[in-house]
């Protein structure tokens, strides 16, 4: 029997470039390398496609900030794609996560794991998101939606009619004091891995945070604080998707950031969560509902708070193509409920290869 010929991208143009290299050699490392004829490609910071011709069965597992060396620049990216029976897509953020690679491979007809382009770039704009989660009648964090301008101090204010106002540093600070309580969460809209976010508790942090998320992103999100558990959920399937256990985030800074993630090593997870049993259903339950919200296919990860005091439930957001290492939640999950990554590997390219 031939070997399936499977493309697997990593590395990219996004913040989670570094991120992005373990979690595509991690994918490779565990590939049954019987079953699939692996052709590893790396997309550098600044966009070159290359080849990384390491043998396949002596490729390790990379560490944050470690980059591949045997590489050989790939003259015709699209006569490499065409070759390929499946794409794997290892590519977390922009220009991966976002739909660009996803239109790219739909425009040359070749199947690919995870998201489709539209579930791919709704989710990768938080704001847009929380618009179709507000139509499904999902519970979200009160937030509010501001624009940068190139006139400095001057912003505008998207209010709930989807009306722009121009105002002034100072007044969107009033209307975020009058709609919201502090502390709030301030995020550039299309950024991962919590890239440019920041909290803040007093009008002097909500002006630094803002200009901060600005520099990533000119749509911003602004979001109330919510004293929660952070409690993360495993999506897989397409026309039934199923959910997996749940698990909870331990931080070791004050919230979730890029560094709590990938470079505080006190800061742990959790299988399963803290949580009741019929609250872990429900969370199960709000996770395939908004899947299927956003039309997902294959995989995502599922983000949400748990209150702490009320125990009501807040969706956070859905990544379309989660960290992939060995020890990120979404594989971790479904190894949980038995389903190991190799097994989980073969099952989100055989979803694809069935379109």
């Amino acid at each position: 029997m031939s070997k399936i010929k499977l493309g697997v991208i990593f590395g990219g143009q996004s913040t989670e470039h570094d991120v992005s290299i373990v979690s595509g050699s991690s994918v490779i490392k565990n590939l049954d390398k019987n079953k699939y004829e692996i052709y590893p490609i790396y997309i550098s910071k600044d966009g070159i496609w290359y080849h990384y011709t390491k043998d396949i069965n002596k490729i390790e597992i990379f560490n944050i900030g470690e980059q591949p060396k045997e590489i050989e620049r790939i003259s015709n990216e699209m006569e490499i794609l065409k070759k390929q029976d499946v794409i794997f897509p290892v590519l977390h953020g922009l220009y991966g996560e976002d739909g660009t690679i996803q239109g790219l491979l739909e425009l040359l007809k070749i199947p690919y794991v995870g998201c489709k382009v539209l579930t791919s770039s709704v989710c990768m704009d938080k704001v847009y998101a929380k618009m179709i989660f507000e139509k499904a009648k999902i519970k979200q964090a009160k937030y509010i939606v501001i624009n940068t301008t190139n006139e400095g101090n001057k912003y505008i204010y998207v209010n709930e009619n989807l009306n722009y106002v121009n105002l002034q540093i100072d007044e969107i600070c009033k209307k975020v004091e009058e709609k919201l309580c502090y502390p709030v969460f301030v995020k550039p809209s299309n950024s991962g891995s919590s890239v440019g976010v920041n909290k803040a508790e007093t009008k002097e942090e909500l002006i630094n945070s803002i200009k901060i998320a600005g520099r990533y992103d000119k749509e911003i999100l602004i979001e109330e604080g919510i004293n929660g558990k952070e409690i993360e959920c495993a999506v897989l399937g397409v026309d039934n998707p199923e959910a997996s256990c749940v698990g909870q985030i331990l931080s070791a800074d004050e919230f979730y950031d890029y560094d709590s993630k990938y470079k505080n090593a006190e800061s742990r997870t959790i299988i399963p969560a803290d949580i009741d049993k019929q609250t872990e259903e429900t969370i199960r339950s709000i996770a395939v509902k908004a899947f299927k919200a956003v039309r997902g296919t294959g995989l995502a990860r599922v983000d949400f708070f748990v209150d702490k005091k009320t125990n009501e439930i807040y969706l956070n957001e859905i990544n379309t193509m989660p960290g992939f290492t060995t020890i990120s939640m979404y594989p971790k999950l479904w190894e949980h409920c038995h389903l190991d990554y190799k097994d989980l590997l073969d099952k989100l390219i055989d979803l694809a290869l069935k379109g």
